[in-house]
């Protein structure tokens, strides 16, 4: 098995391994060969030598598993699960462009009696006001209550790969956090800069019903949304 980014750029240049690679790394348990079949529309025989090349690659792992409270006579069946190497392709996507503009303005900025961090927040607060206001749009009532603000917020960072993940009517996380992994090297200012950023999105979306809070969990972004704490 290889994590080598060019074989796994390659692997993923075929539409259907990618549609499948997405499909698993969305799915919240290991999915079977029907299954990865079917998010794409071929055939079982097929999927499985596509799944295979994404194991092999070192994108996937594989193993046998029955479904939880399934009882099953025989072998159970193969399934696949993201392996978890960041292999920086464009999925999961990375920002460090986005990233580095953000430090960019705050150092050209910097204000007399801020401190470098505190020009990187600020920075970023504006970056992410700009976008919300980009992707804004009218709102019949005046506001958006708070189910559809985390919808609007899902959508709009779904196109810049947060993967946004909506479990509860109320809650939303993010699977990817496009600054990993400098986010390891520095999380106190990454992260921070991060959750400027999206709290900036979220007042640019005009979405005063929900708010971006640090909310650090393994396997997600640091930041999740829910309904503003009064």
């Amino acid at each position: 098995m290889t994590s080598d980014p060019l074989e796994a750029a390659a692997i993923l240049s075929d539409d259907l391994r990618r549609g499948m690679y997405a499909f698993i790394r969305s799915a919240r348990a290991p999915v079977t060969r029907d299954e990865a079949a079917a998010s794409v529309g071929i055939s079982r025989k097929l999927a499985a030598f596509h799944l295979d090349k994404l194991v092999e690659a070192g994108l996937l792992r594989a193993h046998y598993a029955s479904p939880a409270g399934v009882r099953r006579v025989g072998r159970a069946p193969k399934v696949y699960e993201p392996s978890g190497v960041d292999v920086r392709v464009s999925i999961p996507q990375r920002e460090h462009g986005l990233l580095a503009s953000i430090l960019l303005d705050a150092v050209r900025g910097q204000g007399a009696a801020e401190s470098g961090q505190e020009a990187a927040l600020r920075a970023a607060g504006e970056r992410g006001r700009a976008l919300g206001a980009a992707e804004s749009r009218p709102v019949r009532g005046g506001r958006l209550g708070t189910e559809r603000a985390l919808t609007r917020a899902a959508e709009v960072l779904d196109r810049h790969g947060f993967e946004p993940d909506r479990e509860e009517p109320t809650r939303l996380r993010l699977r990817n956090c496009p600054f990993h992994p400098m986010a390891q090297d520095d999380p106190d200012l990454v992260c921070g800069v991060n959750h400027a950023f999206l709290s900036g999105v979220v007042d640019g979306l005009g979405a005063s019903s929900i708010e971006a809070r640090l909310a650090p969990h393994s396997g997600y972004c640091c930041v999740e949304f829910g309904p503003r704490e009064e």
